[in-house]
C-alpha cells in the first residue's frame, strides 16, 4: 500500500502545467471526450478552475448521479488538495472512513477514484479535472493518461 501511495503522490509532482487557462481546459476536455467516445467510456467529464466550471460532456450512459459524484469528488480534493484516489488509498491504508478520520460526511465529500487536482508549477493547485462513471480505479488512470498525454504534446 505504501508504494501505491507513494506513486500517487509522485503522480501528483509530475503532472503539473506550465499555464492553465480555458483553452487548456477546452483542449483536455476535448481529448477526455474523443478517447471516451472511441472506447465507448460511459463517463461524465469536469474541469474546474476554483469556482468556475470550464468544461462539463456527459456521455451515453451516464446520469445525473455522476454529476453529483463529480460534485463529492470535486469537494474532496479542494479540502484536500491531492487527487480523489489518493485519499481514498490513504484511508483504506489506515482502515478508517472519512468520518472516522476527518468527522466530515460522506455525503458531502467523496474519497473515490476520479478526480485530479489541477497544479501550476510555481503556483500550486488551482483547479480539477474529474471523470465520473467507471470503477474508482479506471476513473483515475482515465484522467491520468490524459493530463500525461497532453504534458508530453505541450513540450
Amino acid at each position: 500500500m505504501d508504494d501505491m501511495l507513494k506513486q500517487l503522490l509522485q503522480e501528483e509532482q509530475e503532472l503539473q502545467f506550465e499555464k492553465f487557462n480555458e483553452a487548456t481546459a477546452w483542449q483536455i476536455g476535448n481529448q477526455l471526450v474523443e478517447r471516451s467516445v472511441s472506447e465507448e467510456l460511459p463517463v461524465a467529464i469536469d474541469i474546474t478552475r476554483g469556482d468556475h466550471q470550464l468544461f462539463h460532456a456527459s456521455l451515453s450512459g451516464t446520469s445525473a448521479d455522476n454529476d453529483e459524484w463529480i460534485k463529492r469528488k470535486v469537494r474532496l480534493v479542494y479540502r484536500f488538495g491531492h487527487s480523489s484516489f489518493y485519499i481514498g488509498q490513504l484511508l483504506k491504508s489506515k482502515g478508517k472512513s472519512l468520518e472516522e478520520e476527518y468527522l466530515i460526511s460522506e455525503s458531502l465529500y467523496a474519497p473515490h477514484g476520479g478526480c485530479f487536482p489541477i497544479i501550476v508549477k510555481g503556483t500550486g493547485m488551482i483547479g480539477t479535472i474529474t471523470v465520473s462513471g467507471l470503477p474508482q480505479e479506471e476513473d483515475h488512470k482515465l484522467v491520468v493518461q490524459n493530463i500525461r498525454d497532453f504534458l508530453a504534446r505541450e513540450k
